[in-house]
This record gives C-alpha cells, structure tokens and sequence, in this order.
C-alpha cells in the first residue's frame, strides 16, 4: 500500500461552457444495410498525411482537413470508427521502456476528447476541435462511430495508479474478490467495472449520452462488450447495462456495435446481443481467411458468413446488419501483413515477442515478411484483392482498417498498441506515382466495390435469403453452384472444396423504396475459387441467366474491364488459380430450376 497522496500529480477535469445546440449540423443517419465502416485512429491516419498541412497532423483538425476528408469520400465509406478518443493515460511499464499507449484502450476520463490529440491547446479548446471536425465529416455523408472502452479504467490492478475512482469508492465502481482487495479482471486489463452498481450504470449511460447530445457522434462500438453485460458474474443478456440501453430514447436511436467476448469464464457470445446491436463478427474473419490460405476443410461455414450469417443473427429480428464482417482490424496483422507474414514479429514492444496472438490464420505465400521475388510479390497483392473483393461482396456491414486499401505494413506486428511511430501511423507514400503501381491499383479496386455495393442494394440486403423459389420459373433469391454448374447438393457442402458460386437474383428484393414501389436490381454471380491451379466452371443456364458480363476479375491488377467480356450461359470459363471473378446476369426468357439441397444463409424469414 502506497501512503503518499498522488492528487497534485493527477490531470485536472476543466468545465466548458458551451451551449451549442447543433441546429448547424446535419447528421448523415445512414441505415445499417448501406453502412461501410472504416476503423481509423486519429493521430495515425493524419501524422504522415502530405496535404495535411504539419500542425494539424495528428489531430482533430487534421481528420477535418479537406485532403483527409477527400480520401474517405473518394473512397466510398460512410462512417468512420474512431479508435478511443476518451482521455487515456499511459501505463508505466510501458514509459519505463521509452514507449506509449498508442490505441488509447486505458481511458480515465469518459468526458474529455483525448487532449494530446487537439491541435488547439488542452484547456478545454479540445472539445470544440473535437466538434468542428464531425461537423466536418457530417457535412462529407460520413458519421462518426466512437470505439469506447467502459469495460475498465487506466487504473489497473491492485497495483496500479489511483487516478481517479479508485480514489473516489473502490468497491462502489470496481469488481472485487472475496477479500476486497483483489480486482475480478473480465478485461485482461487488472480491474473491470462494476456495471451492475447504479452509481456505474449512470456514469457510462451519461457519458454515452453526452457524447451523442453534445458532442455530435453517431454511434459507438463497445470494446469487450460482454465484461458490460455480466450480472453477478455470468454474462446476462437481461442485465441492467443492456436494459438501460433498450429503452433509453437517445441511445437506442444510434448505432451500437459489440465486441462480443471477454476474457472470463463464458464471455464468448458472437450472436448472442439482442436485436438493437450488431455485433464484430470473428468467424466471418475466420472462415474467409482460412479460405484464402487453403485451411477450410469445406465451405459451408463460409457459405453461411458470404450470406449474412443467417445461423447466427436469424433470430428475435435481426437481420443481416447485425453482422459487422471484417477481415483485419486493429488488433492483429494489418491485410498486407496477413499475406506476408505467417508468425508475429512484435520484438519492438519489448516483451520478448510474447504478446500478441499467435492464432493469426495467415499464409505468407512463401516467404517470411517482405520480399523482391516478383511472384511473390504478384501472389500477395491477388491475395489481398481476393480478400478485399470478398468482404465487400458479403452480405451485412463491412468494417475496413484505415490504411489496409493501401497495403499498409507493420512489418510482422500484431499486437502494435505501444508502437506510436512509422509502424502505426498510414504510410501516405504507398500512392505516390513512384511507389508500387499495385498499391494504387488496390485502392482503385476498393473505391470500385464500394460503388457497386452503394449501386445495387441486392449486395446489401435488408433481410436473409429464404433460399427458396420465388416465382415459377424456380428462381432463387440465393443459390449456390458447383464448378459443373449446377446446384450443390448437400454432399457438395461437407466435400473439400477450393470453388464456390454464389448467385445473388436482384428480381425478388424483399424491401420497398421511400415511394413504397419494389425494389429490383440487377442479378449477379460471384465466383470463389481459392485453389493453386486453374479451374473450369461452368456458367449456369436459365433460369439464372442467358449469358453474363464480366465485372471483376481478381486475377488481374488492372481491373476496368475490356470490350468483349459477355459469357454465354451453360459456357465452360477458366477460372484463373486464386481468383474471384464477378459476373453480371442477362436476365434469361425462360428456364426451369433443379432440386437442390438446403443451402447456408437460406433461412426461412421469422
């Protein structure tokens, strides 16, 4: 136990006055079905920024400068996750060894916008900064999610520094063991809070509020969501913090996101929040990296996360959107890394590189971190379109990482949270005209599929497949095909299998438009083919289609496609080795269906 008092070396709170109304700003209220997030962090997407004039970089004001707003517009995404904002403190373990908290997953001040992002000065002048720039973003179509961490505080454990509630009533906001002196840590972080306690409840539910009312943002995705959602112990979908959330009438009018698990006994609940939450979903991550890297004994699991995860979110009315899919985020290799490296490299953090996940279902495509062999080269960055085409081709709300549409590095780090440096920050150089045409060539693939998914709202659908015929003819609003072009069977779905067809029909859209007249769109073929050697596929006939017209191949950097692409139906194409090619459908004349067996995300609408 530690006598001295740490009050004059504790950050003081300054009060604001301000009564600003909002009656200026106009928030973009996106629906879910049509949201693409892009995580990002403050300081790292604007430090190394070339238009960003020096000053603002690493700030506020330099996410709202035009040259970091341009980019977000050009590319297509419409909100922004904000890795944490709160006013965070460094952990001395980490000072001791020359470096700092860079994530901001530490907070000691659910109030304050992290003052050491404002380029205005810390004295309160942060919080206008801090507003000017979603005014910004706001006024671009782009919303402002908040990645915010009430699962614990920078005081850490027993050990740890008394900042702030500890000093205040440590068993009145901290979960305790039997003697009172010990944290229960949900969090791997020392201590988590005690959620359950009302004096705790209403200093999240406040803090949330304040940040939607006063502050501007548009939502938030809560770090190990499930650490808030236990009760005595168990994690408790009934309990108060979720209550509370329910039939709160301003916070339940945003966007509410889970990181569904914890660190404790039971805290794994992807599919479990109820229906006013989506929800980060890893075995999307899983299954399409496993794919990609040749390690899924059958492409069932990934039939179901292409299609919504329909057996997981089916349930109580949800519906596709609350699967936020993503493939990389900020913990864990960047998308370039995940192609290049196949163990961790985190020696720089100076824990003997014992932190950070080894589980990172990567393929390095045959060497070791970075490389000048030109095959190698070529095969990572098919990889990383094949990876990106995936996501945004998938049904439910895609979540990208700032800097990933570029082939950013950390050279082998997956666990960069005090690396607050080049290793970190976007490296703005990938899209110079002297670097690597591919970087800039990806970019260009992930701004195209952005505006073809904005275009065609059968690739964002508002409800599951049924699966089922929807007219005579037999046509399916899902259906699943086989290199032979027919529908899989059951057999085909349990088989070890590297292709995979998807056909999405844009006829029987069950949503209507503002004017309440059917939605249609067109119909499309996704074609999935993660073997090492080229395979014959065969286009299905009607009633899918007469012939197709060939929109993204995979296989090729340039993708703006040549005269001449159209494909007769029942044509044998050949797939290039680790390709995914997207083929438009000619509506047919006529045509009959197959039998065929149950597919996954195929579910009957409840």
């Amino acid at each position: 136990r530690d006598e001295r008092d740490s009050a004059p070396y504790v950050p003081k709170g300054v009060v604001v006055a301000d009564d600003d109304d909002w009656a200026d700003d106009h928030r973009p209220k996106t629906p879910w079905p049509d949201s693409v997030i892009y995580e990002l962090h403050v300081r790292g997407f604007t430090m190394r920024h070339p238009g960003i004039p020096e000053r603002l970089r690493g700030t506020y004001a330099g996410l709202a400068h035009p040259a970091a707003v341009e980019h977000l517009v050009r590319l297509g995404v419409t909100a922004v996750e904000l890795l944490p904002v709160h006013q965070f403190a460094h952990e001395d373990h980490l000072l001791r060894r020359g470096l700092r908290n860079y994530w901001g997953y530490n907070s000691i001040g659910y109030f304050a916008p992290h003052a050491a992002y404002a380029a205005s000065g810390s004295r309160g002048r942060q919080v206008g900064e801090f507003k000017r720039m979603v005014r910004a973003l706001h006024a671009a179509g782009i919303e402002v999610i908040l990645d915010v961490v009430y699962n614990h505080t920078a005081e850490g454990g027993e050990l740890g520094p008394t900042l702030s509630l500890r000093g205040i009533d440590n068993r009145g906001y901290y979960r305790l063991q039997g003697d009172a002196r010990r944290y229960t840590d949900y969090t791997g972080c020392g201590n988590t809070l005690h959620v359950v306690q009302p004096n705790v409840l209403r200093l999240i539910t406040d803090s949330l509020r304040y940040w939607v009312t006063e502050m501007g943002v548009d939502g938030f995705r809560f770090d190990l969501a499930a650490a808030l959602a236990r009760s005595m112990h168990d994690v408790d979908m009934l309990s108060p913090f979720l209550a509370v959330i329910a039939q709160d009438p301003v916070l339940r009018r945003v966007k509410l996101i889970a990181e569904p698990w914890d660190v404790g006994s039971g805290g794994y609940q992807v599919g479990a929040f109820p229906p006013l939450w989506a929800e980060w979903n890893d075995r999307y991550r899983d299954a399409v990296r496993d794919f990609w890297r040749g390690a899924l004994p059958d492409v069932r699991d990934l039939g179901y996360r292409l299609s919504g995860s329909s057996d997981l979110y089916a349930w109580g009315g949800r519906r596709p959107y609350a699967s936020v899919n993503f493939i990389t985020a900020h913990d864990g290799f960047t998308l370039r890394d995940l192609v290049s490296y196949e163990q961790k490299h985190n020696e720089a953090n100076g824990e003997g590189n014992r932190d950070g996940t080894g589980d990172n279902r990567s393929w390095n495509c045959g060497t070791e971190g970075e490389s000048d062999d030109p095959a190698v080269r070529t095969l990572r960055q098919r990889q990383l379109r094949n990876l990106l085409t995936t996501l945004l081709l998938s049904t439910g709300v895609p979540m990208l990482v700032a800097g990933d549409e570029m082939g950013r590095t950390q050279r082998g780090n997956n666990n960069a949270y005090c690396q607050d440096n080049a290793t970190s920050w976007i490296d703005w150089s990938l899209l110079d005209d002297t670097a690597d045409p591919g970087w800039r060539a990806l970019t260009d693939l992930c701004s195209r599929l952005l505006a073809l998914r904005r275009t065609h709202p059968v690739l964002r659908s508002h409800a599951f497949f049924s699966g089922r015929p929807q007219s005579a003819d037999g046509l399916r609003d899902l259906a699943w095909f086989s290199p032979r072009g027919t529908e899989m069977t059951e057999a085909d779905w349990y088989a070890p299998a590297r292709t995979l067809g998807m056909y999405l029909s844009g006829r029987d859209i069950p949503q209507r438009d503002p004017k309440g007249d059917p939605v249609t769109d067109d119909s499309f073929l996704a074609v999935l083919h993660g073997g090492h050697r080229p395979q014959r596929f065969t286009l299905p006939g009607p009633p899918w289609a007469d012939a197709y017209d060939l929109l993204v191949d995979t296989s090729r950097e340039d993708q703006h496609t040549a005269p001449g692409t159209r494909r007769r139906a029942g044509a044998r194409i050949t797939v290039p080795p680790r390709t995914v090619l997207l083929l438009r459908a000619v509506p047919p004349r006529g045509g009959d269906a197959g039998e065929t067996a149950q597919e996954p995300g195929a579910e009957v609408r409840r």
